[in-house]
């Protein structure tokens, strides 16, 4: 049982804090607006010079593969998206696998919508449950150096842009009409990595298929990121700030905590959301960068660009495979969808929050699903089946 009187003591600390913290972010955010201007004034020789170098750089780091400043100024445009257009989107979650429940067993629950806007045509949502009990289910992960849980996470993945997929092709809008395909969260699956990297591979390649359908289709894809923490920009200009004449952070700051660091002093920690908060106008985007992260080179042709979107109420950072970043009217039918549908929505993408909403599975849920398993192990002829004592003690209380 929570004591909020203690709690409440220490909320006065935390106040402080913050407020400092404030200002402090503050003075960052005007270091790294000092620094990013200095790169755009001779952007070509500096991305030239430093590009080789990031082979010794312990933190992630983006490419900028547009002009950082375009007559004048940091942000671009976006046009408004065409007003009969559609929207597809997926999400995901699950129930996690537990030895203290009746059976070892997970769910993966995954929410699709597709809205159309200025056809006429009806919207359709659905939610597909697939459930997860066999031994290769729960087990076969470890013979890639994967935890359930990790593995779990990578077959939502999975399941999302496959089921994605399925529903734009299934309801392909009339032609003439524009269409995009938005996830919620990162294009770039970090939980791959924790696999033995003669994995990788196999591990990406029904994602990856799933976003070749979407190419063939050409249904731009993107991933929308809001409140995002990502640093791929300010860490770009932390190099640039390394006073070493080539960087190498294991040689030169290993023992360093990164505040401390020469390029970390005065930026770290410092967001990407931060920055551009600064430099864009609502309805401008940033100039492209590219992931340089390992994973992205077993992308193929799904290479992960990325840029910042100044929403109204925030500045998210969106996603996009390489041949949607590289294509000028699907990158702009992109972001103008983006653009219309945090508008809808109020501050957050309305086809997101649908497909969240389709997907979530929540407490109630949860215990009708252990209610089901219950009956069908009793139907199975199981007679002793239970929770685990600790679960079973902890559900109800003597005091």
């Amino acid at each position: 049982m929570l004591d909020f009187l203690k709690v409440a003591q220490q909320m006065r600390g935390i106040g402080r804090s913050l407020s400092d913290e404030s200002h402090a972010s503050q003075r960052r955010s005007e270091r790294a607006k000092e620094l990013l201007e200095a790169l755009a004034q001779n952007q070509d020789e500096t991305v030239e010079r430093i590009l080789p170098q990031l082979a010794k750089v312990t933190f992630r780091v983006g490419e900028p593969v547009e002009d950082l400043v375009v007559d004048g100024k940091w942000g671009r445009t976006i046009s408004p998206i065409a007003k009969n257009h559609t929207v597809f989107a997926s999400d995901g979650s699950q129930i996690n696998p537990s030895h203290h429940e009746i059976a070892y067993c997970y769910l993966i629950n995954v929410g699709r919508v597709c809205l159309h806007y200025g056809t006429g045509l009806r919207p359709t949502l659905d939610s597909f449950p697939e459930v997860y009990y066999k031994e290769e289910d729960l087990y076969s992960s470890f013979q890639w150096g994967l935890s359930v849980e990790d593995w779990l996470t990578i077959r939502r993945a999975r399941a999302e842009a496959v089921g994605l997929t399925s529903l734009v092709l299934k309801h392909q809008p009339p032609e003439g009409t524009s269409s995009v395909a938005m996830v919620d969260g990162s294009l770039v699956h970090w939980n791959v990595e924790q696999a033995y990297t003669p994995y990788h591979p196999e591990l990406l390649q029904p994602l990856l298929e799933a976003w070749d359908g979407l190419q063939k289709a050409k249904i731009p894809l993107c991933g929308y990121i809001s409140s995002s923490r990502s640093s791929d920009v300010v860490n770009f200009v932390r190099v640039q700030a390394c006073p070493h004449e080539a960087p190498d952070c294991e040689r030169h700051c290993a023992q360093q905590p990164p505040r401390l660091t020469p390029c970390g002093n005065g930026l770290f920690p410092m967001t990407d959301c931060k920055l551009w908060e600064k430099l864009l106008q609502p309805g401008e985007r940033s100039a492209m960068w590219r992931s340089t992260a390992r994973i992205i080179e077993l992308y193929g042709p799904h290479q992960i660009y990325f840029c910042y979107l100044h929403v109204g109420s925030e500045v998210a950072r969106v996603e996009f495979p390489q041949w949607v970043a590289l294509d000028p009217v699907l990158l702009d039918q992109t972001l103008g969808a983006c653009l219309s549908q945090v508008e809808r929505g109020y501050g957050y993408p309305v086809a997101l929050a649908e497909s969240h909403n389709q997907a979530v599975v929540r407490g109630a849920d949860r215990a009708r699903f252990f209610a089901l398993l219950e009956d069908e192990l009793i139907k199975a002829g199981l007679v002793d089946v239970r929770v685990s004592h600790k679960e079973n003690r902890k559900r109800g209380s003597i005091a």
